[in-house]
């Protein structure tokens, strides 16, 4: 992969650390504002939990946006569905919550992120 792609630039790779942050966030408040009292305390951990394993086992070997090992190897387009279906689903959870202006800015700013970040997408389709 080119190092000088710009998805792999140091501050794109920051906004995307703090997007997955954001989505554990947002899976955390939509678990603790759905479940009933008596598992709220399991959920909210359990979900988030759940979804960064996932986040972090299966990736794609050799990927620079990460350290290049997985647990789970993966192939590109099902890695590509993955981080979509975490980032669009706390957007999702947002929207669902009625928080649906920061809904709407969480899904502008991954979308502008996902185009500018195109050259890993593309890399990520083709492996």
């Amino acid at each position: 992969m080119n190092t000088i792609a710009l998805a792999y630039n140091p501050a794109m790779l920051l906004f995307r650390f703090l997007f997955e942050l954001f989505a554990l966030v947002c899976f955390g408040l939509w678990a603790w504002r759905r479940t009933p009292s008596p598992w709220r305390w399991l959920t909210v951990v359990a979900l988030p939990v759940f979804v960064g394993w996932a986040w972090g086992a299966f990736a794609v070997s050799g990927d620079e946006s990460r350290s290049g090992e997985t647990d789970y190897e993966t192939p590109g387009p099902l890695r590509l569905i993955l981080e979509l279906a975490v980032f669009f689903g706390a957007v999702a959870a947002l929207y669902q919550l009625e928080i649906r202006r920061t809904a709407r800015w969480f899904l502008i700013t991954l979308v502008v992120y996902h185009v500018l970040a195109y050259d890993r997408v593309w890399w990520l389709l083709t492996k």
